[in-house]
This record gives structure tokens, C-alpha cells and sequence, in this order.
């Protein structure tokens, strides 16, 4: 018989990284979660921008439990046909030409950054080490991926940060033109910032930096975690900006809430983490790998990126109505199924209160900084529950609109 918990063991139990919220989830279908009492949620979060396929998707659950019966994991010492599988689907999706699995985007991340100082040094010796990033972004937790993040917050009290980094402002072509130059090993870019406020990179930036890169002799990195698998209408975003970068990371909706992450990169990059380089005791598991092929197969459907489209759409025109008529949003912004709502004046600095509120009333939303509610929905949401949940959030609206009054 299993033992009932709540929300209360946490604090007794877990290492107080997390606050989590007070509902505690128990079950989902589609875009719908039911709490421990019953009560039920619309999910315009998506596990932050994990759970592409909604909940209990039956692609995913066949897959899982197909490899459950036959392979669950025989470590890097040997490869596995899920792995196998799943890396000749991304190479023949993407620009790419090799991968290395792991768990999470921290995780592809730090193979990503390491790679890249392998590139430099072996290219250009021991000075050819820095890595150019944007201020405000977000790579994980990891401290090498910390120190790449320009965001202190997530750096300081864990002693020196990594050396070698240099944060430019984020769509500011001047700043990347300072700032790499012979000793820059790469440029590590997202393509949105989603932490940090959904902001969109602009196309000159990116092609700029891919030409600064080319002249340089550095990688061309896309962090493609969050905006990676369909999330903004294209495969990856990189096909969205019409730029190709040198490598690429994925993580969050490869695996659609299985761990799993992929670093991709040409082989003329790739070849430089040569074997005992680096290396995943878990990465390639063939259960994670088995749910990532399916996860991919339906994911690249012409009729699913087509649906983020429209559900961008929809969403966008909604949104902007609720924001206008409640003075909650100035304004309302992204690409597909990547959206942040940037509160009012008179809401900044409040977006936690806003997006509890919201859960209150039945929807699930995330934060993104202090000022932007940011919607990460799954890409094959159904339109009557996007219904349902804008009526939410309009009443919601209402509710703030009152207590601000």
C-alpha cells in the first residue's frame, strides 16, 4: 500500500533548492493535470517547455514500454540500437553529423562548452579558450554553465566563476564585434531568451555572429534546450532564423519528460572530443532513447509545426485582448508556442503573485524574471482546452484587475 505524502514533506525531506507550489500533481491527459484533491489544472507551463506532446501521449507510452520489456541500460561500454536510432534521425533532421547523449541541458551544455575549448586549444593553442555569451542568458546549473550564463544570480557564492567567459548584451551586434575576436574558441548563443523574458534573437545578430565566428576560427553554438523540437513551428529554431550553427544542444522536449539531452555537431567540430574526452554513464539509456525517436517521429509531422502556427495565432490575438482589457499585459510577444506576457507598470516586479493567482484558478503558467509570464504550452495542445484555460486566465484578469483597484 503506498504511503500518502503531501506538500508538507517536502520541507523534511528535500534539499531546499525549490519552492515548489502548493498543489501537488497526480495525473494528466492532453493538457489537463489533476491535483491530489481532485481539482483540476489547464498546463500552459509544459513542465517549462518540456512536456511538447502533453501528457500520457500514447506514441510515448508504447515506446516506453516496448524497450521496458527488452533493454533498460548497458552503459557507454556498448552502444544500443535506441541510440543508434535516434541519432541517425537527427542527423538526417538537422545540419548536424554526430551526437553525444546525455540527461539534461546542463548536461549538453557542459559537453557543448567543453568541446569548444577542446576546438580552441587544439586549433589555436592554450590562448584560443574564451567563449563569448549573452548577458541575461540561461545554460544550466551546472558551474561551468553558470559562469556562461550572464546572470550572477545563479553564480555568486560558489566561489571564482569559470575563466575565460566574456557576456555580451544580448542582440547587440557592436558588443559581439568587441568582443571576439583570435582567442574566441566559440559563440554560444539562444536563440530566444527564455529565461530571462522571452526575448527573440534578431536574424542580423545571429547571422553576425556566425560571420564573426567564420572569420575567428570559433564554433558557432545554438543552446536549442528550450526552443529545440518543434517549439516555435520549425524542427529547431536555427531553421526559423536561417542561420546553421556548429553545434547545437537539446534537452526538455527531445525526451517530452523522460531524461534526456543530445549535443549535435558537425564532424569537422565533433572529432575534437575524441574518446576519453568526455563522457554519460546514463547518456544513450535505450529507454530514454527509444521515447526520444518516438517523441521526434511526431514531433516532425508538417501537421504538428503547422498547429503551432495556428495555436500561435490564437494564442497571441487572445492574450493581447486579456492583457489590454485588465491592464495586466503591455505586451505580448515570441514565436510559436514560446510567449511571454510582459505585466503592466503597475504589475512589475510581481510576476510570481500574477502567475500563483493563475494557478489558483486553474491554470498553469511560468514565471520568466520578475516582469514576464512566460506560456510554454504543448505544441498539440487541443484548441477547446486553450479555450478553456484563456477563460481562466480572463477571469483571473478580472480578479487582479479588482485587487489592483
Amino acid at each position: 500500500m503506498t504511503t500518502p505524502v503531501s506538500r508538507d514533506l517536502f520541507q523534511q525531506v528535500m534539499v531546499p533548492t525549490y519552492n515548489p507550489m502548493a498543489v501537488v500533481p497526480v495525473r494528466g491527459i492532453d493538457s489537463r493535470i489533476w491535483d491530489q484533491n481532485g481539482s483540476d489544472y489547464i498546463d500552459f507551463a509544459g513542465g517549462i517547455a518540456v512536456n511538447a506532446l502533453g501528457h500520457g501521449h500514447p506514441a510515448l507510452i508504447d515506446a516506453l514500454t516496448r524497450q521496458a520489456h527488452q533493454l533498460w541500460h548497458v552503459s557507454n561500454v556498448f552502444t544500443n540500437e535506441p541510440a543508434l536510432r535516434l541519432a541517425r534521425a537527427l542527423t538526417q533532421a538537422t545540419f548536424a553529423d554526430q551526437v553525444f547523449f546525455a540527461n539534461s541541458g546542463a548536461e549538453a551544455n557542459e559537453a557543448a562548452f567543453k568541446l569548444a575549448r577542446r576546438f580552441g586549444v587544439r586549433t589555436g593553442g592554450d590562448e584560443k579558450h574564451e567563449i563569448v555569451a549573452a548577458l541575461d542568458s540561461f545554460h544550466g546549473r551546472s558551474l561551468f554553465t553558470v559562469s556562461v550564463a550572464g546572470q550572477p544570480k545563479y553564480s555568486e557564492g560558489f566561489g571564482p566563476p569559470m575563466a575565460g567567459i566574456r557576456h555580451v548584451a544580448f542582440n547587440d551586434i557592436a558588443a559581439l564585434e568587441a568582443n571576439v575576436s583570435s582567442r574566441t574558441c566559440a559563440v554560444v548563443v539562444e536563440p530566444i531568451l527564455g529565461e530571462s523574458g522571452v526575448i527573440p534573437a534578431r536574424r542580423a545578430y545571429l547571422q553576425r555572429a556566425r560571420e564573426l565566428c567564420d572569420e575567428h576560427g570559433a564554433l558557432l553554438i545554438f543552446d536549442e534546450v528550450q526552443t529545440g523540437m518543434g517549439r516555435l513551428g520549425t524542427l529547431f529554431a536555427y531553421e526559423h532564423f536561417g542561420v546553421l550553427p556548429d553545434v547545437m544542444t537539446l534537452a526538455k522536449a527531445l525526451g517530452c519528460g523522460f531524461p534526456l539531452a543530445a549535443m549535435l555537431a558537425t564532424k569537422d567540430a565533433a572529432q575534437y572530443l575524441g574518446p576519453g574526452t568526455h563522457g554519460s554513464t546514463f547518456g544513450g539509456n535505450p529507454l530514454a532513447c527509444a521515447i526520444g525517436e518516438a517523441a521526434l517521429s511526431v514531433i516532425n509531422q508538417p501537421s504538428v509545426l503547422r498547429g503551432v502556427k495556428v495555436r500561435h495565432k490564437y494564442l497571441m490575438s487572445a492574450l493581447a485582448v486579456i492583457g489590454k482589457r485588465f491592464d495586466l499585459f503591455q505586451e505580448v510577444r515570441g514565436i510559436g508556442l514560446l510567449l511571454g506576457c510582459a505585466l503592466t507598470e503597475r504589475w512589475k516586479g510581481h510576476s510570481q503573485h500574477v502567475m500563483r493567482h493563475f494557478l489558483e484558478h486553474g491554470v498553469m503558467v511560468l514565471q520568466a524574471g520578475p516582469d514576464v509570464i512566460r506560456l510554454a504550452p504543448s505544441l498539440i495542445i487541443p484548441m477547446e482546452e486553450i479555450d478553456i484555460g484563456l477563460c481562466r486566465m480572463f477571469e483571473t484578469a478580472k480578479t487582479l484587475s479588482l485587487e489592483a483597484d
